[in-house]
């Protein structure tokens, strides 16, 4: 353990928090900080250590991890006189492992590189249940130095681990792969409407569509919640908006029509109209339930 390095993580959010403590299961030193003091006690209670701001969590660590929302709030850690640039040692490995914009990654590597800090862009995807089983899918962006330094805090953390090109890389990755989530859930939510509209046995019909062709990792996950309307979350609406943001913007960028993407963006914008942005993205089932006459 002695030889392992120390970690600052920062984030503490439905994903952050299960995935700092699978590091510290897997023996990782690991020093936390986020905004809730009550997920700075969990952190605490399962063997880390709490920090009362960032430069703390960062000054003596040899790995910085952040897992925030969106671009602002990574800008808003990293940057100025108590963020991470300023306050990291020289020769640190900062991950961010934040859904973020591919530019906002570029930036912050070039921004960290005149500190002497390394950068790899890591999003990833699987969820809540992916990050509680420490079986996430982690694209990666940046040197393949600091992804081999790296590479064995991804194994506490995920299954499928690649290096996916330089620094946006990985950003632009999890770009696609929220792409194909959202249609997915999308055409997923349209055939449960339509199954129940025509009197057949939900469960048993997703049981053997889960069997076939229409089979996916989207109704393996999520099939309880389309049987059960429970749209607690794992990944929420207000996210999966933010995502298709980024992933219809960036195809703007270099002239990749999104015809059914853009649809289906326009229809998670929809739910975040109607007050449905705290739910689960699964919550695309309300959507059609409303197209098709219900009155939620």
């Amino acid at each position: 353990m002695s030889n392992r390095p120390k970690i600052a993580w920062i984030g503490l959010g439905i994903m952050g928090s299960p995935m700092s403590e699978n590091l510290i299961k897997a023996g990782y030193d690991v020093t936390g900080y986020t905004l809730e003091q009550e997920k700075l006690d969990r952190l605490a209670a399962a063997g880390g250590t709490a920090a009362a701001s960032i430069a703390e969590a960062v000054r003596d660590v040899d790995v910085i991890i952040t897992m925030v929302p969106a671009s602002p709030q990574v800008e808003a850690i990293a940057y100025g006189p108590d963020g991470i640039l300023e306050n990291a040692r020289s020769g640190a490995l900062l991950i961010d492992m934040s859904s973020i914009t591919p530019q906002t990654s570029v930036d912050l590597a070039a921004a960290a590189q005149d500190k002497g800090i390394r950068v790899l862009d890591a999003p990833v995807s699987g969820g809540e249940a992916g990050a509680i089983e420490a079986v996430l899918s982690i694209m990666v962006g940046g040197e393949q130095a600091d992804f081999d330094q790296a590479k064995p805090i991804f194994e506490a953390l995920g299954r499928t681990i690649v290096l996916c090109g330089p620094h946006g890389s990985g950003q632009t990755v999890k770009a696609a792969n929220q792409l194909i989530v959202a249609v997915n859930i999308q055409a997923c939510a349209e055939a449960v409407v339509f199954l129940e509209k025509s009197g057949v046995d939900l469960k048993a019909a997703l049981d053997v569509l889960g069997g076939g062709l229409a089979g996916s990792t989207v109704l393996t996950r999520k099939k309880d919640n389309f049987l059960n309307r429970d749209f607690k979350p794992g990944f929420r609406i207000d996210l999966h908006h933010k995502d298709m943001g980024i992933v219809t913007d960036a195809a703007r960028t270099v002239g990749a029509a999104l015809p059914v993407g853009a649809v289906v963006a326009q229809l998670v914008a929809s739910l975040r109209t109607q007050g449905d942005g705290g739910l689960d993205h699964s919550a695309l089932l309300r959507a059609v339930e409303r197209l098709s006459g219900a009155q939620l």
